[in-house]
């Protein structure tokens, strides 16, 4: 009787538990993630990121929606979707220690998906500051 009662009550507080944690963090808007994410990345320029494309040992990973990418990305550029990162990103970029240049649109998902490498143990990751649309802004390569 007394381990039944156990095998019960171990689950029940281990999720009362959980839900506490869960519930004792702050909501935080989709702006104050990203916020949260830049305090914890490097970021780059743009023109940074054009020596680091011409050098040539970057990964650079455009983490936007396929259909984005296929109406223009910086040429070489790997498509992982944000949504897929953590599921993909060990196939395409099994050496944690490769340089990688992150972008999105304007900088947020790449600020997120930087932050969720870095949780991975991706070691050199930096977002292009501006993401796609300042690369597309200052006339660089696209393809």
């Amino acid at each position: 009787m007394r381990k039944e009662r156990l095998t019960i009550l171990i689950p029940a507080l281990l999720l009362a538990l959980f839900v506490g944690v869960c519930a004792a963090q702050k909501a935080m808007t989709t702006e104050e993630m990203v916020v949260e994410a830049k305090k914890s990345i490097s970021e780059v320029t743009v023109s940074e990121a054009k020596g680091l494309l011409e050098k040539g040992d970057s990964i650079f990973l455009d983490c936007r929606e396929p259909k984005e990418y296929k109406m223009g990305h910086i040429p070489g550029a790997l498509n992982i979707p944000r949504g897929l990162l953590e599921f993909q990103i060990a196939n395409k970029v099994p050496d944690k220690s490769t340089p990688i240049v992150m972008y999105c649109k304007k900088g947020g998902r790449g600020c997120l998906a930087t932050c969720t490498l870095c949780k991975m143990g991706y070691e050199n990751v930096v977002n292009i500051d501006g993401g796609w649309l300042a690369w597309e802004k200052a006339g660089y390569p696209v393809e």
